[in-house]
């Protein structure tokens, strides 16, 4: 063993530490930088590996103190409150088998087997012991077991499903075990030092079924949920999000807002209502106009195409069991998935010149892809849907200009509907790929270069890229706080040259274009369910499919609340309105819990004085003003960015 062992910091730094009548391990390394890391410390990095604080170095070393505030340290916090659970369970209810327990996005889980079912009228009691456990401090211990001691170990427990895991690992290979007071699990770590590091900001959050390693023939245990994180106020604020994202879930508001509906018969298609089309073409057309003054030229393609095509292009390979199939006599057809192979098809049309690039196509492409029906959500998850798909070939030389204009037309775009925080990921080359590595590193690096002109800060997303190259994923925070990928932006040196495309140069030679796929909505129906969930239904008047509907107080009024509608309407506003022989509160709160945003109210006063009387949804009060002036000015407001 040497005397002093050097270690290097993450800032290049590099500190000794004597071995010789000490342990040097993560915990007194921390300790020896700061108090205050001490304190956050859960896990020490060790030469690219998560190890335990509590575990002796023993050799020279770069290392890596993670804290509870990075991810990988929420992650070991939240797997250790799975720890917690079961072991709870287990003190409570003790014929209950424990299985598996991970941490997940926001949270962690345990599977539990147990004859009498769990309820979410539990929770309170095993909160309670949990809480018990965290505070008594108990240390937890790493032990490396023999694969038939800790076979024979689980066996006696009665931990059936610990056994087999264990079974299922091969012969020779280390088991580790971690033990905190009486209670032991298999896992490979790393953990916390103790129990009460973890602290106490966590909640059981919901119950479900699963089947052991996912297969319907093996029993059913019971999923016990909860979410867990490093302060208060972060799970307080969690807690908030999911209660205000269940109140804003788009298929409860586009029922209210009678905008469309699902139903068996169609699973993952959109039944679209006027209302909800009227805001789908409205979408469809703001986006049509930027388009335009961006020079981009509107195109169709097939949406059932060849098997041959999509073999050339290489989705068959890559996404054949998300595409639906038919039969053609002796050919097989799918409906397309995306449009990037049938804009190569128009590109090839024609003799091209380096002087006609860049040459922009975009199309509001139907598309079909084949999810698996447990995953479909509403608007989110579709089988049928439609992209804002767009491709623009150019030459090598243009690949920054145009991703820099893309760019600054993308964040112009997310800013007139309200979204400012976006974050930029850069995604890097997958395992599995098309193309050689020197064109992956060409693609890379134009990419990287064009982002950081556009003034790009990126996040890498390491292996996330399409098969055909490297792209930018735009992630969106909404009003809660979620955040959501929707743009997206794809360089692709490879599919062109696979389907054959090519320009002549101003050397007189054929070359092969380049193909930048960009989207900026993503989808249609997976962007206004945000969007809805955005606004909480709350539209802003320019969006809202209905922006005015005339209420009328009295039968008096209806002769003059006709000629107000038709004021509106000549004006420009999508306007409805409403004269039928019903109470002016009833037909209010009617239209409200549709998010009208405004309505117009008309009794015999107004009628008499040529007036209206504006109520603006979600605003205290109303407003009184001659109908001329109220026309212009929902007018003006409700043009928005056109």
């Amino acid at each position: 063993m040497k005397d002093v062992l050097e270690i290097k910091l993450p800032d290049g730094s590099c500190r000794t530490y004597p071995q010789k009548g000490n342990i040097v391990t993560g915990e007194s390394i921390a300790a020896s930088i700061g108090k205050r890391l001490a304190e956050d410390a859960v896990a020490i990095r060790v030469n690219g590996t998560l190890r335990d604080l509590t575990r002796p170095l023993g050799e020279d070393a770069s290392i890596e103190i993670i804290t509870r505030q990075d991810p990988e340290g929420l992650e070991i916090l939240r797997h250790d409150t799975a720890h917690i659970l079961a072991e709870a369970v287990k003190e409570l209810y003790p014929e209950t088998q424990i299985t598996i327990g991970p941490a997940i996005e926001n949270g962690f889980y345990y599977d539990f087997y147990r004859k009498e079912a769990f309820s979410t009228e539990d929770f309170e009691t095993i909160e309670k012991k949990m809480r018990e456990i965290i505070d008594r401090n108990t240390p937890f211990e790493r032990e490396e077991w023999s694969r038939d001691d800790a076979l024979t170990f689980f066996k006696n427990q009665g931990e059936a499903f610990k056994a087999e895991l264990i079974e299922s690992i091969p012969k020779g290979e280390t088991i580790t075990l971690y033990r905190q007071g009486d209670f032991i699990d298999l896992c490979r770590g790393p953990h916390l030092p103790s129990t009460g590091k973890i602290g106490k900001h966590f909640k059981l959050m919901k119950l479900a079924g699963a089947y052991w390693r996912g297969n319907s023939n093996n029993p059913m245990l019971q999923r016990m949920y909860g979410t867990a994180w490093a302060t208060e106020k972060e799970l307080k604020d969690y807690l908030y999000q999911l209660e205000e994202a269940e109140k804003r879930d788009h298929r409860k508001l586009g029922l209210e807002m009678n905008l469309f509906h699902l139903q068996e018969e169609a699973r993952g298609s959109i039944f679209w209502h006027p209302k909800g089309w009227a805001l789908y073409v409205l979408l469809q057309n703001y986006m049509r106009k930027r388009l335009s003054k961006q020079g981009y030229q509107e195109v169709h393609t097939p949406e059932i195409l060849d098997r041959s095509l999509w073999e050339a292009s290489g989705h068959w390979e890559k996404f054949r069991e998300e595409m639906f199939v038919l039969k053609d006599e002796d050919r097989d057809l799918a409906l397309k998935p995306m449009s990037c192979p049938g804009h190569i098809q128009i590109f090839k049309q024609g003799i091209k010149s380096y002087r006609d690039l860049p040459l922009r196509f975009s199309e509001f492409g139907s598309c079909h892809r084949n999810e698996p029906s447990g995953s479909l959500h509403g608007l989110m998850r579709v089988r049928s849907l439609v992209q804002d798909d767009a491709h623009i070939f150019c030459t090598p030389e243009q690949i920054k200009e145009e991703t820099v204009s893309f760019c600054a037309l993308l964040r112009s775009i997310y800013k007139d509907f309200g979204f400012e925080d976006i974050a930029v990921k850069f995604s890097d080359r997958p395992l599995k790929r098309a193309g050689s590595d020197e064109v992956w590193d060409k693609a890379e690096k134009a990419l990287r270069e064009a982002a950081e002109a556009s003034g790009i800060e990126l996040i890498l997303n390491p292996g996330e890229g399409a098969f055909y190259g490297p792209k930018l994923e735009f992630v969106l925070k909404d009003a809660i706080g979620r955040d959501w990928q929707l743009g997206t932006l794809q360089v692709d040196f490879i599919l062109p040259e696979r389907l054959g495309a090519s320009y002549v140069g101003e050397d007189g030679q054929k070359h092969i274009p380049v193909m930048i796929h960009r989207a900026i909505f993503g989808s249609m129906e997976r962007f206004i369910g945000i969007l809805l969930e955005h606004f909480a239904g709350k539209l802003p008047l320019w969006l809202a499919p209905i922006q005015v509907q005339v209420l009328t107080i009295t039968s008096d009024a209806e002769i003059y609340g006709k000629q107000a509608l038709e004021a509106l309407k000549n004006a420009g506003l999508r306007a409805e309105g409403d004269f039928r022989n019903e109470k002016i509160s009833y037909k209010i709160r009617e239209h409200s819990l549709q998010k009208i945003p405004v309505l117009l109210i008309i009794g015999k006063k107004e009628a008499e004085l040529n007036q209206v009387t504006l109520r603006v949804f979600g605003k205290e009060g109303q407003e009184t003003l001659a109908l001329s002036d109220a026309v212009a000015k929902l007018s003006l407001e409700g043009k928005g960015p056109f």
